[in-house]
């Protein structure tokens, strides 16, 4: 239906694309921009194809089913990347560094603390979140100690992943395995074990080389904004809410995100109106003119503190929308590839001739080099005939494959920025063997523990 050459066109182009979106930090070009650019060129090139075979609707109706996906994870993702950003907006982050960072822990006691730290809080506030927490806990308290550091940044990072890979809501890739329906929600926890031990592997190897000493730091005390417990109280309920909708009354889970939303919104207006009111100035609805004094009477009253007054829209494009529209690229690009067929011949290579744990093992593998999303959307598409056994097996690979080198997942990367000089691509590597040791135990205790699931 679709003419050879195009179909090796569009392959040709996706490959140039995805160089480009490895090469990323050399190249100084955000990885949404070549994959937003290469998924119009595909659509256009097939729907071009489908029209000279006498087929005009094709393309048309096979995008629409890949936008129609993408709608639903990106409001999904923009309502869980809201509530984060609102958390640390009323410093709840903050407050949990400078708690941790003034317990006068000794350097081996914060690179557990931290680790374990990371693995726990990762499952709700995804991997990259964490990992950026927990590594400004590290920088705060490892000054002029370069090794702790590297060390500490790499532990971080594999916990992170390891505890994103339990739940639909730690990773982008567990996410879309839920919500195709692959997995249940409660079954995801049948991962926990197994995330623990590729933590726990490489952690326990890699605490040999902490030095010994407590770390000199600077006594900080950082008081809660207004409402933020509220928030996080909002945040645990709204996760309740998406799997009650998902579960029970059998709608996506991204409408009790959405809700939970609108009453984060509404709950917004509460906290204006209080700052307003004890700033002595007037209210001004839902839009605070820049730089504005409030007058009453005759005199000038002070102005509303600006870390104060809060804006819910302010903190709406605070969102990481590069993820979020490279999210768009890559699955409208990995979809065009599906309607012409390269994912039903690489299932068949991959799937078909190595078998589901030998594929499901060389995913992780690959997530280690190519980002997880495209890895997990690609299997998604390939649609393997898997047992759950195998669909958690999968989860858990692409999600703590990316552990292997420090490009490998959206933690590594963003951590290697906040920690430039500590934490590189050759620090994680020279540890990499121990990263493995992990990944390999995680699998054998996945396929011992749930053997019953395959």
């Amino acid at each position: 239906m679709i003419d050879l050459p195009v179909a090796w066109v569009c392959l040709g182009i996706f490959g140039i694309t995805y160089a480009l979106v490895i090469a990323e930090e050399p190249l100084r070009l955000r990885k949404s921009k070549p994959v937003t650019v290469a998924a119009g060129i595909l659509w256009m090139l097939i729907a071009w194809s489908a029209l000279r075979a006498g087929h005009p609707h094709l393309a048309e109706e096979a995008f629409k089913g890949y936008l129609e996906e993408y709608g639903e994870l990106f409001l999904f993702l923009l309502a869980a990347m809201t509530f984060v950003n609102t958390m640390e907006n009323r410093l709840v982050f903050r407050a949990l560094r400078s708690w941790l960072v003034t317990r006068g822990l000794s350097l081996r006691s914060l690179y557990w603390v931290t680790g374990l730290l990371a693995f726990f809080i990762s499952p709700l506030a995804d991997n990259l979140t964490t990992a950026l927490l927990m590594g400004a806990v590290l920088l705060a308290v490892g000054t002029g100690r370069p090794r702790f550091l590297a060390v500490g940044c790499i532990n971080i990072v594999v916990a992170a992943n390891a505890g994103g890979a339990f739940s639909p809501f730690g990773d982008i890739t567990t996410l879309m395995v839920w919500q195709s329906e692959r997995v249940g929600f409660w079954q995801f926890f049948a991962l926990f074990l197994p995330s623990l031990v590729n933590w726990l592997v490489p952690a326990a190897l890699m605490s040999l080389a902490v030095e010994s000493g407590r770390p000199l730091v600077a006594p900080e005390t950082v008081v809660l904004r207004p409402g933020a417990l509220k928030v996080v109280a909002l945040f645990l309920g709204t996760v309740a809410l998406a799997v009650y909708m998902h579960a029970v009354l059998h709608l996506p889970p991204v409408l009790g995100m959405m809700t939970g939303l609108g009453v984060l919104k509404l709950y917004g207006s509460h906290l204006r109106r209080r700052a307003r009111a004890s700033q002595e100035a007037p209210d001004f609805g839902d839009e605070m003119p820049e730089g504005l004094e409030a007058v009453s009477g005759n005199a000038r009253a002070v102005p509303v503190d600006p870390q104060e007054y809060f804006d819910i829209f302010k903190i709406l494009e605070r969102a990481e929308w590069d993820t979020l529209l490279f999210f768009y690229g890559v699955i409208m690009c990995v979809g065009a590839l599906a309607t012409l067929g390269w994912l039903a011949l690489a299932s068949k290579l991959t799937y078909g001739v190595l078998g589901p744990t030998s594929a499901n093992i060389l995913v992780g593998l690959m997530s280690a080099v190519i980002d997880n999303i495209p890895v997990m959307v690609a299997v998604l598409k390939m649609e393997p005939d898997m047992s759950l056994g195998q669909w958690l097996l999968v989860t858990l690979t692409a999600g703590v494959g990316g552990s292997l080198l420090s490009i490998g997942s959206a933690a590594g990367v963003a951590l290697m920025g906040h920690a430039r000089g500590y934490y590189t691509f050759m620090t994680h590597l020279r540890w990499s063997w121990a990263v493995g040791l992990g990944y390999l135990a995680s699998i054998w205790v996945h396929l011992l523990l749930n053997r019953g699931l395959f």
